[in-house]
């Protein structure tokens, strides 16, 4: 006999009571009295803190975990991380500006993207944060900036790896890419640059997101730490670090299931005794949606309920100009629902319905879910999307068509 097929990811992760979910011990109608909102995001602290402590228990001590800002900027996340986590990533200089405000010591602040501007290189070096180069003319500008200022800039190089991370929600390394200096191009120019005009850390070898397959992952750590052997052995000053990258995903839709860790940790833990030369060296796994994610909800409110030739729709005061990515367009190329439940229903299991949940936009993209049966939906209840604490508010088109921008809440 078959199995069930999974109508959602997993979304067992926050405490409920009374049938309603609670973030921070607090139900969802008492955070609408605190915020005085009824659509916003909200984050659960001891969740994010559960996903750090899964990964220190897993991976090696040696090696440390820095948080990816990009995943979700908000400055009171970012903060109480500070003491959790052992560096920052950035990729523009506001998410910079926060990083520097946490308390985050700034040699563990590095700043990657492609595509810096020359007011980002100088605010950069200025700061005395890591620079992730992404290409040579990149290095050049930012060693005449450093001069003209007369700060050495604190340089790593993205590398471009010929490998990619197979089975990747996104792909960042491998073939023609934006991203970092192709590795064939950096075994070129490493012997021949004047280390002289910066001050040189190391290398961001950085491969893909969103992986659920620990064998996928374990296979581009053994790539990626034979790959950094080959650039040590070719670079003439010393390395001090090695941005081993990132990769690890979190499930999104249905039949997807939680990374395993276990046997990441393991391998990484082997191939530290394969290579001593870099395990003597800082090391570094930077992962962004993995910590945070899994955290957070998008909650609004159902304001009218209405059938359309046999089919029911629940419209809610929010919408894809909050949460984009929940709309399938920011990544997806079918759309498939996250984990979407009646927060104020949690644990009923009767008038469960088949449903289409949209929001006020004026176009038909403006989908929180699609066909997912859901517990009697009723006026005033709660529509909760789960997995939404990464890419969530600053990922989203806030302003169009001039609804109000949505609330964010640490709890």
């Amino acid at each position: 006999m078959s199995k069930p097929v999974p109508v959602h990811a997993p979304m067992d992760q926050f405490e409920t009571k009374d049938q309603q979910i609670l973030v921070g011990g607090k139900n969802l109608d008492t955070i609408e009295a605190i915020i005085d909102k009824s659509v916003f995001y909200a984050y659960d602290k001891k969740i994010v803190q559960a996903q750090i402590d899964k990964f220190n228990q897993a991976i090696p001590d040696a090696i440390k975990l820095h948080y990816a800002i990009k995943a979700n900027p908000y400055p009171p996340l970012v903060n109480v991380m500070c003491d959790w986590v052992e560096g920052f990533d950035v990729a523009s200089q506001k998410e910079m500006l926060i990083a520097l405000q946490s308390g985050m010591p700034v040699k563990d602040i590095s700043f990657a993207g492609p595509a810096k501007q020359e007011n980002e290189l100088k605010s950069a070096i200025c700061a005395g944060v890591t620079l992730h180069v992404e290409s040579e003319l990149e290095l050049s500008r930012a060693m005449e900036i450093g001069q003209k200022v007369g700060i050495l800039p604190i340089i790593a190089f993205r590398v471009n790896p010929a490998f990619e991370l197979k089975a990747s929600g996104m792909k960042m390394g491998g073939g023609p890419k934006q991203f970092g200096i192709d590795e064939e191009r950096l075994f070129e120019i490493l012997p021949t640059l004047d280390y002289s005009k910066m001050q040189f850390r190391g290398f961001h070898i950085f491969w893909g997101s969103q992986n659920l397959k620990q064998e996928a992952i374990i296979d581009a750590h053994n790539n990626t730490f034979e790959l950094a052997q080959r650039l040590l052995d070719v670079t003439p000053v010393d390395v001090e670090t090695v941005n081993l990258g990132g990769g690890f995903g979190i499930p999104y839709f249905p039949g997807e299931t939680r990374l395993d860790l276990a046997p990441i940790g393991d391998n990484l833990a082997s191939l530290l005794s394969q290579y001593p030369n870099l395990a003597q060296l800082e090391l570094i796994i930077e992962l962004g949606r993995f910590i945070v994610a899994e955290a957070g909800i998008y909650v609004s409110k159902i304001t009218d309920k209405k059938v359309s030739r046999g089919h029911t729709y629940l419209m809610t005061n929010g919408g894809l100009h909050h949460h984009l990515s929940n709309s399938g367009n920011f990544g997806q190329v079918i759309r498939k629902n996250y984990p979407v439940a009646i927060g104020n229903k949690m644990n009923l299991d009767k008038g469960v319905e088949a449903v289409t949940a949209v929001g006020p936009l004026c176009t038909p993209l403006d989908t929180l879910a699609d066909k997912m049966m859901l517990s009697d939906p009723q006026i005033g209840d709660w529509l909760v999307v789960f997995q939404s604490g990464a890419y969530g508010p600053t990922a989203s088109p806030q302003d169009f068509l001039g609804h109000p921008h949505v609330v964010e809440v640490l709890l």
